[in-house]
């Protein structure tokens, strides 16, 4: 309630500030969908909120703190990059800086599991692998939520559906420091929700959806979700199955068209919708229960017995045949090309 109270009621304050230093995102009849100059840096009232709370109610220990220090430089660089427009092998490296302090303060992959889909559950340890592999998997999931932040109200909306997913899942683990971090991003983003929604008032641009999307791949990776994390990764997967699985169909598409898979283009699965004749609230509302559905599909995976390999298995298999479906099989759709940016795409 911290968190919601903080974020909603800073949200105006942020916007005044957002227009008074010119971080704006000006349309440019292109791939963005606005019409309007729409002020961003919405996610610093996201942050602040978040931060509050938890510097009210949580415990921090050592991997809260790699944690939040790497989140402050996130936000910094989110900041940076809605008011002066960063390139991306700058907002690159920034990440992997973030991640690096992240993974020195324990946050880190240490072992995949078998989802005894063939048999007893091994495990596979990672070794000096666990490093780059944990770099790669937040650097991944930070920029997947960015990638997704393309309507109003979606990237925020599927965040915070994943944050619910993760604060039941941390219920059900007894990992009290999560349920506080994740009840506290949930929190933050739904205050920020009513002025984002369709017709946004405000954007929460590069700083808002870096913020999340390292959030959500820091802790779907701490305390007990090392283990979890996953019946070799099934349970993150899963919840954020969206922006990871747009993300990686937006990778093949353009390598399939023989474009650089950094050049931005008009194929996103939100961009599809709209193709399709939905408006912008219709293709939120969409995806929004795609989300929900695949982390309903992570907490039941959790908690059933020998059904939650099938429940994997139709769930990867549903995503994958939508995701096709979506884009086209690859079909060429990236002749529109601007730089990547925040919402409003």
């Amino acid at each position: 309630m911290v968190a919601f109270l903080v974020s909603f009621a800073s949200t105006p304050i942020i916007k005044k500030l957002a227009v008074k230093i010119g971080a704006m995102d000006i349309p440019d009849g292109k791939r963005r969908v606005h019409k309007l100059p729409i002020a961003r840096l919405g996610g610093l009232a996201i942050f602040y909120g978040f931060i509050v709370a938890i510097l009210c109610f949580s415990n921090i220990d050592k991997s809260i703190r790699g944690l939040l220090i790497g989140s402050v430089i996130i936000v910094g660089l989110g900041i940076i990059d809605d008011v002066f427009k960063l390139k991306a092998p700058v907002k690159l490296f920034v990440q992997i800086v973030a991640a690096c302090i992240a993974v020195l303060h324990g946050i880190k992959i240490t072992y995949f599991t078998n989802p005894n889909i063939f048999g007893a559950e091994n495990y596979i340890e990672l070794g000096m692998w666990a490093v780059p592999i944990t770099v790669i998997w937040i650097v991944g999931v930070t920029n997947a939520v960015n990638l997704i932040d393309g309507l109003d109200g979606l990237a925020v909306g599927v965040s915070s559906i994943s944050c619910i997913s993760l604060f039941a899942i941390s219920l059900i683990t007894q990992e009290t420091n999560i349920a506080i971090l994740t009840a506290a991003a949930a929190g933050a983003a739904f205050g920020f929700l009513p002025y984002n929604i369709y017709p946004a008032k405000i954007f929460m641009g590069d700083t808002g959806s870096n913020f999340l999307g390292f959030f959500l791949a820091c802790i779907s990776i701490m305390g007990l979700f090392k283990s979890y994390a996953v019946i070799s990764f099934a349970i993150p997967l899963l919840i954020l199955g969206l922006p990871i699985f747009d993300t990686l169909f937006a990778i093949v598409r353009r390598i399939y068209n023989k474009k650089s898979p950094m050049e931005a283009d008009r194929g996103h699965l939100h961009h599809r919708l709209l193709d399709m004749g939905f408006d912008q609230r219709q293709a939120v509302k969409i995806l929004c229960i795609a989300s929900a559905l695949l982390s309903l599909s992570a907490v039941v995976l959790l908690m059933s017995g020998a059904s939650r390999s099938i429940i994997l298995i139709f769930s990867v298999i549903l995503l994958v045949w939508a995701g096709m479906a979506l884009s086209g099989e690859g079909n060429d759709t990236s002749h529109i090309t601007t730089q990547q940016n925040s919402e409003g795409e």
